[in-house]
């Protein structure tokens, strides 16, 4: 049957990228949102730098506070619903679903809060062999993409989520999972980082956006009030 709406526009969907490593041309898996959260809220905190000591001068003090150590701290809450219930009308063509509910998507996102079971043995065996300073595993970069104005990378910070019903396995197969998301800026990823420049183009994307603003028709009266 055709679409009522032939010419309606097509809904991008969000979605969690994430690279096996930072190095540039490293392969990328796609976790797509089932369905976009109704919303999406964010908190910006500034970057301060470290406060001024008993010492420091008052001149030196009033400099300090316009002085910033780099992009505000941004962190980014979100709700991701999942549902099975589409794909069990139909299950030959979804048998992982049929085995094994939502777990196979759950258990893809719980793991980006884990380094690999590789790297865990491969940090064991190194100790058991005397190296004392061992380099804590690096967890893969993940990205935020919300549309495309807003690709950013994150690293989860807060993960919840809420089993709400069941198939007769106890497999889950409606979930409701809480994201909290702190934004990398650059000065959070290596230089060879390729988040490090995903992060640069995001914040030149919010200033290109900030050029095209307008106050509209109240701003000469508002200017107006102002001290001359």
């Amino acid at each position: 049957m055709p679409s009522e709406f032939p010419r309606s526009p097509k809904l991008l969907k969000g979605a969690l990228v994430v690279y096996e490593s930072h190095t540039p041309g490293s392969s990328a898996k796609v976790i797509a949102f089932q369905y976009n959260p109704e919303q999406v809220s964010r908190t910006l905190t500034q970057g301060r730098t470290p406060s001024a000591s008993s010492t420091t001068g008052r001149g030196e003090a009033q400099q300090d506070v316009f002085r910033i150590e780099g992009a505000p701290r941004e962190t980014i809450n979100i709700s991701v619903i999942l549902n099975a219930t589409d794909q069990l009308e139909e299950p030959e063509k979804n048998q992982s679903i049929v085995e094994n509910g939502l777990h196979p998507v759950l258990a893809t996102l719980e793991l980006l809060l884990y380094p690999t079971s590789t790297e865990v043995v491969q940090s064991e065996e190194r100790a058991e062999q005397g190296e004392v300073q061992l380099n804590p595993a690096d967890l893969p970069l993940t990205l935020l993409v919300w549309g495309k104005l807003r690709v950013v990378p994150v690293l989860i910070t807060n993960f919840s989520v809420t089993e709400e019903a069941f198939d007769p396995k106890l497999n889950p197969i409606a979930v409701k999972v809480e994201l909290g998301l702190s934004v990398l800026n650059d000065t959070d990823l290596p230089s060879e980082s390729i988040g490090q420049n995903i992060y640069r183009a995001y914040q030149e994307q919010k200033e290109g956006l900030a050029q095209k603003y307008q106050a509209g028709e109240h701003e000469e009266q508002i200017t107006g009030l102002l001290p001359s």
